[in-house]
């Protein structure tokens, strides 16, 4: 430090102290004047590096007031000075100085203007404080005069008017009294215009008003008399009520709902709505029920009207049923729509009292009250709905009870089911419910009446097959059921509850419930029988043909080489099938095909009888009314079932049932078949009708449920050879009955519907067990024909005198083969002139050569099994007769392969084996008579067989014989 200071006494500088010293606190911190200011601000100095400057200067500068910064300059230089190094640093701390003190300049020129003003707004204020102290003062003075000059005339002015506000109310009040007086007369027409919202709006004003003035002696009267005329309006308000529950009324009903309201006893008022609906629905029933019974009783006897209902119920006479029953559910009608109305009437109450809750203005209650109340209505009002449903399903039960309809028309028992089915329609949109009190009481009476009508039609089915001539029923090739009366309702598109005879006369779908749809007016049971579609069905042709041209095509078609048409082609072709040719047919088939196929003459109409049109039309009512009443589709169905088996049963009893094919051994009735006859006889033919008379006391109970077997008409001949034992008569019964089932298969899917599902096995094994089965009836039927037609007896009497141990091998056939053919062209002959009179179809005609081929066939091996001795050569003369007559034969049929072709040819090679293989031979052919095999045998002998063989052989037949006996 000592250096220091000598090097500065040396050079003639002052210390920092002493320096410090000779200027003044002022010079330190001298804020710059004006002119240095300017001179300041004119020196070009560029601002960026001004900011450096600036930035440039040390943070402790900064710090505090109480900074020395001599002192801590001076602790900052190093121990050996540098002269230059410290003149360097000081030029720095002044250019430092310079820049802070320009920066201070600047910011003191900018805030002057702001100091200025704000100094002048402070003398202002000081000015107005004084100005107001000024006023203070005065106002203060004038306060204490007014106060001293007008305390006494206003206390004067206060009294005279206290006393002139006590005679102002006591004059209103005097009025009012005068007004209490007179509200009677008011009160009794407001009562008679059926303004109850204002009656008793002006009669609780009078009890205020009276309450209000019971200090007067007059008044205390008149407030017991208000009384009694609330109570007087509270009756009449019920009675009002009342009339809402047959014909509501908006208005009418919304006065009443404001007037329970202004009582506070909209909840009491509900209790009493369901009370007055409930009798609502016994007085109307009532009503309506007694006018009737008095009405068709002719009398003005009073006894009926002290009746109860359920006793009066039994007096309707049939005549007059429905139309009560209609009248009935009208007026029941109108009491359910009322309820509607006034659900729907609260419903949008609650929407504008929530939107609104001072709509109602009354404000008698509170928001909580309110809500309270609604809900009490809302719920009373939805366990209402079940409540009123229950009495109408029992009004209505009692009077379905009161009556047997048993012996109804079957078209007035269709009304029945179809009012009540629309009426439970409307009870599942009213309230949800199923019904089943109507259910259960109408399908007992719906039980009821069908056993009784389908005891009836089963008899009247009898009467028309015993009396049936099997003659074809005209109608046209287009023939569907669906084009009969009965069978509207399959092709109507509507709900299952909604009655066929009751659709919308629109073509658009209903989308409005019945409410909705009537809420306006009219009622959905109306009764539009004037309205209702008369069609007439056009089903029938005219002579069998649907018109002259036609039967003139047909025939044309049949004498000339044209080629067929078309849809002729497929009948013949694929009538059995229901396909069409997958390929071109050459003009020879198609002619070959002529010959076997008898329906040329005829258009391809459907084969029916008759009585099929009626078992038809008989099927389309029953399904109306399963269609209506689904409760009793099991039993429906079941009688549907009995139409059928009847039918099949007496087609097969009049044309199928013969003993002689039994011992056939042709198989003609196949195991299902001969299962279904046997049941249909065990559980609907009544066999016992037939040896006994019933007495007079009608048939045993067990019995009730058959019907006697039925008995073929004594015009239908069918032992004439020149009608070829009736033929005709057997392909309108056989093909009538496939007809016949080809509609039930038509109708399955509809009666699959409608069968509940715990049922429905039943209807699959009707349909896989019996109606299956109605072409295999087409067996046993033609086989008469076809054992009767052909003279088999004679062919054996010609074969018995052929010789046939010859010992050359012969060129020409036997006669009897040309015999056999020539039977079978009289047989083709007779087909093409029964065919005159029905299409015989191709499946009839493959059956009925299939027949003859095959009694033909086994007649030849009987024949050739009576041969008592036979050469190798008799053996191929055997054979040369059978081809021949194989090939004649395939030219008059189309049949292929030829029925039991193989059955004659393996009889006539089984000559040729030997003694191992015979035996063999019959342990496999079962199929042949043991006569038959033992002739087989016998006429081996001595050729290939010896006696030893024989015997063995012969035991072997035996064996198998020995079982069958």
């Amino acid at each position: 430090m000592q250096k220091i200071k000598s090097l500065m006494s040396r050079q003639g500088l002052k210390s920092p102290q002493e320096s410090m010293a000779d200027m003044s606190p002022v010079e330190n911190f001298r804020i710059p004047s004006k002119e240095e200011l300017r001179e300041l601000r004119e020196q070009p100095i560029d601002p960026q590096a001004e900011q450096e400057v600036i930035d440039s200067i040390e943070e402790i500068y900064f710090s505090s007031d109480s900074f020395d910064m001599v002192q801590y300059e001076l602790e900052k230089l190093p121990p050996d000075l540098n002269l230059q190094e410290l003149e360097e640093y000081r030029d720095k701390l002044k250019r430092q100085q310079a820049a802070v003190s320009k920066k201070v300049a600047d910011l003191i020129l900018e805030k002057q203007p702001s100091y200025v003003k704000e100094l002048e707004r402070v003398t202002s204020l000081q000015t107005n404080l004084q100005l107001a102290a000024v006023i203070c003062t005065n106002a203060r003075r004038q306060l204490s005069f007014a106060k001293e000059g007008f305390t006494e005339a206003s206390l004067g002015l206060l009294a005279n008017q206290k006393r002139r506000q006590l005679l102002t109310g006591l004059l209103k009040s005097l009025r009012t009294i005068k007004t209490l007086q007179r509200t009677d007369v008011r009160l009794s027409e407001m009562l008679e215009e059926e303004d109850y919202p204002g009656a008793i709006q002006l009669c609780l004003e009078c009890q205020k008003a009276a309450s209000t003035f019971k200090h007067y002696s007059c008044i205390s009267e008149l407030n017991s008399k208000l009384q009694d005329t609330l109570e007087q309006i509270e009756e009449q308000l019920d009675v009002a009520l009342s009339k809402t529950c047959k014909h509501f009324d908006v208005s009418h009903y919304t006065k009443v709902q404001l007037a329970y309201t202004l009582l506070g006893k909209t909840q009491t008022a509900m209790d009493q709505l369901h009370m007055h609906f409930t009798q609502a629905i016994h007085n109307t029933v009532f009503q309506v029920v007694l006018g009737y019974v008095e009405l068709c009783a002719g009398n003005a006897d009073t006894k009926f009207q002290k009746m109860q209902y359920k006793d009066l119920c039994t007096h309707i006479t049939p005549d007059s049923y429905i139309p009560c029953l209609t009248d009935l559910c009208k007026a029941l009608w109108e009491v359910m729509l009322s309820y509607y109305r006034t659900m729907q009437w609260h419903e949008e109450h609650d929407k504008e009292e929530a939107a609104d809750p001072d709509a109602d203005g009354t404000g008698s209650d509170s928001p909580g009250d309110s809500t309270v109340g609604r809900s009490y209505v809302k719920k009373k009002l939805e366990h209402g709905l079940s409540r009123i449903w229950q009495d109408v399903q029992l009004k209505v039960k009692a009077y379905l009870l009161g009556t047997d309809m048993s012996n109804f028309k079957y078209d007035d028992f269709i009304v029945v089911l179809d009012v009540i089915s629309r009426l439970m329609q409307v009870g599942e949109e009213f309230c949800g419910s199923k019904s089943e009190v109507l259910q259960e009481s109408i399908k007992k009476q719906s039980v009821n009446y069908f056993k009784n009508y389908h005891r009836t039609r089963l008899e009247e089915l009898r009467m028309f097959l015993e009396n049936e001539t099997w003659e074809l029923c005209p109608v046209k090739s287009n023939f569907s059921i669906t084009q009969l009366h009965e069978f509207k309702f399959m092709g109507q598109c509507r709900s299952p509850s909604v009655s066929p005879s009751r659709q919308p006369a629109s073509s658009e779908p209903v989308e409005f419930s019945l409410f909705e749809q009537y809420i306006q007016g009219g009622n959905p049971f109306e009764m539009q029988i004037d309205n209702k579609e008369e069609e007439t069905e056009d089903v029938l042709a005219s002579n069998g043909y649907e018109s002259d041209e036609l039967e003139k095509n047909v025939y044309q078609e049949y004498d000339s080489d044209s080629d067929v048409a078309e849809e002729l082609k497929q009948d013949f072709v694929d009538e059995q099938t229901g396909d069409v040719p997958a390929k071109s047919v050459s003009r020879e088939t198609l002619r070959s095909r002529k010959r076997s196929d008898y329906n040329l003459n005829k258009a391809n109409a459907p084969i029916l009888t008759n009585t099929t049109l009626n078992v038809i039309r008989l099927v389309g009512k029953y399904m109306q009314m399963m269609n209506i009443l689904k409760p009793i589709a099991f039993d429906v169905i079941h009688c549907v079932s009995q139409l059928f088996d009847y039918y099949l049963y007496a087609v097969y009893t009049f044309f199928g049932r013969n003993d002689m094919y039994e011992s056939s051994g042709l198989g003609l009735i196949s195991s299902r078949l001969r299962t279904t006859l046997n049941r249909i006889q065990e559980s609907l033919i009544d066999m016992e009708s037939a040896t006994e008379n019933v007495g007079p006391h009608g048939p045993p109970e067990e019995r009730k449920e058959k019907v006697p077997s039925p008995h073929l008409s004594q015009l239908v001949v069918l032992t004439s050879s020149g009608t070829l034992y009736g033929l005709a008569e057997r392909v309108v019964a056989t093909e009538s009955l496939v007809f016949l089932a080809e509609q039930f298969e038509l109708l399955q899917p509809h009666l699959d519907t409608m069968m509940p599902a715990a049922k429905k096995p039943f209807l699959q094994q009707f349909y896989s067990q019996t109606v299956s089965t109605a072409s295999e009836l087409r067996k046993p039927t033609y086989w008469i024909v076809a054992a009767k037609a052909i003279d088999y007896e004679q062919m054996l009497l010609l074969m018995a005198g052929v010789k046939w141990d010859i010992k050359e091998i012969m060129s020409q056939h036997n006669v009897y083969v040309d015999v056999l053919l020539k039977e079978f062209e009289q047989f083709n002959k007779r087909l093409g002139d029964v065919s005159r009179q029905v299409r015989i179809p191709l499946p009839v005609s493959n059956v009925l050569w299939e027949h003859c081929i095959r009694l033909a066939n086994r007649t030849l091996v009987e024949g050739y099994a009576n041969v008592k001795k036979c050469s190798n050569e008799g053996r191929a003369l055997m054979q040369l007769d059978f081809q021949q007559f194989l090939m004649k034969l395939e030219k008059l049929t189309d049949l292929r392969p030829i029925p039991d072709k193989e059955f004659v040819e393996t009889y006539i090679k089984a000559y040729y084996l030997t003694e191992n293989d015979m035996e063999q031979f019959i342990k496999n052919h079962r199929e042949y008579s043991m006569k038959q095999l033992a002739n087989l045998v016998n006429v081996c002998l001595g050729s290939h067989i010896n006696k030893k063989a024989r015997q063995k052989l012969l035991a072997a037949i035996d064996d198998i014989d020995r079982p069958k006996r």
